[in-house]
């Protein structure tokens, strides 16, 4: 066999062992009923926060820990630990998704994706008047 057709088969299976590697690391989504379930594995978990109960987040003694609570889309709310600092107008967020596994009775985020409210209503930009010059 030629030294370029070793190399070629070589590179095959580093690609096709690099796929699968990457289709087994990845997460699915889910509730906290399968995430709890599963706890070694990660899930992406979608809700709502419940802004009724409290959220801790102390920069002076753990900027990289953030700890809210948040209801399913099956309606089940859980307490979560973000280790991450908390993000930027959180409250106003209308859905998270959380990245991340569970551990005990805490869901555990190493990520976190939020939707936003809109700034669109009825197909027209909210804009702010400036004042002119």
């Amino acid at each position: 066999m030629k030294k370029t057709h070793i190399v070629i088969v070589v590179l095959i299976a580093v690609l096709i062992g690099a796929m699968i590697g990457a289709i087994n690391d990845s997460s699915s989504y889910a509730n906290f009923e399968e995430a709890f379930e599963n706890p070694e594995s990660e899930f992406h978990v979608v809700g709502k926060l419940v802004k009724e109960k409290e959220m801790i987040y102390d920069p002076i003694t753990n900027p990289d820990l953030f700890s809210f609570w948040l209801k399913d889309v099956n309606g089940v709310e859980r307490k979560v630990l973000l280790h991450k600092s908390k993000p930027q107008d959180f409250e106003r967020s209308e859905q998270i998704v959380l990245i991340g596994n569970a551990n005990d009775q805490i869901f555990e985020a190493n990520e976190i994706l939020m939707k936003c409210p809109s700034k669109y209503t009825d197909g027209e930009v909210q804009s702010k008047e400036s004042a002119s010059i």
